[in-house]
């Protein structure tokens, strides 16, 4: 981690998942490529490579140290036929294994069979988000947009976040397959549709280094 990390809030780690590349792409390569966004659970190639010991979650332990451990995982994959954008925004809610009704976590909902609440706040601010590229992102094939510095401003409201990204500034996150960019969980961020559309593959993986409260328990992946 650079000194810059807990100020920014974001950080890339060039060709740092280079190595695990043909391991990774076998651990995916059941998962259709038409889909937009797939969540990831119960895939046994991913579980070495998102340990700590692995050369993806090594990434992650940068931030959280040893302890750090994968809660969700998402594989996104922009394409000529799924172009989208996404507005700024900020991920506020969790995958757990069921449904506890715990003081502060709320509201609930159910993606693709799997339970997602919003936890307090201060626990998405002990989180770190790693993004790992299996292909290209230059400017025209939709990088993820950051606004550095806003993970420390605390929940945004939705009328608030115009204002809060101009005063932080965006910046682009440009990758090359292998490449690897490690952000604070509740940082505003956006991605544009692609000008040049083309296969833009990436697993997006949240990481936490504790347990819940009052019998939650991650579903993790």
């Amino acid at each position: 981690m650079t000194d810059t990390f807990p100020i920014d809030g974001v950080q890339v780690f060039p060709g740092a998942i280079k190595a695990c590349m043909l391991v990774l792409e076998n651990a995916l390569a059941h998962i259709a490529p038409d889909e937009a966004g797939t969540r990831l659970h119960g895939i046994d190639g991913l579980t070495p490579l998102l340990a700590t010991s692995g050369c993806i979650g090594a990434v992650a332990a940068t931030v959280l140290g040893p302890s750090a451990k994968p809660v969700r995982a998402i594989l996104f994959n922009k394409t000529p036929e799924a172009n989208w954008g996404l507005g700024w925004h900020q991920d506020r809610t969790i995958c757990v294994k069921e449904r506890r009704e715990v003081e502060g976590f709320g509201p609930w909902t159910i993606k693709r069979g799997m339970h997602h609440v919003a936890p307090p706040f201060d626990l998405l601010a002990q989180m770190v988000t790693l993004r790992v590229h299996l292909d290209d992102v230059p400017e025209t094939n939709a990088p993820l947009l950051i606004a550095p510095g806003s993970h420390l401003l605390g929940r945004v409201a939705v009328d608030a976040i115009s204002e809060a990204v101009e005063r932080h500034g965006v910046r682009a996150c440009l990758a090359l397959a292998g490449d690897a960019w490690l952000y604070s969980t509740p940082i505003l961020h956006a991605s544009d549709a692609s000008t040049a559309p083309a296969s833009r593959r990436v697993l997006q993986v949240d990481y936490a280094a504790f347990d819940l409260p009052g019998g939650l328990e991650w579903l993790g992946i």
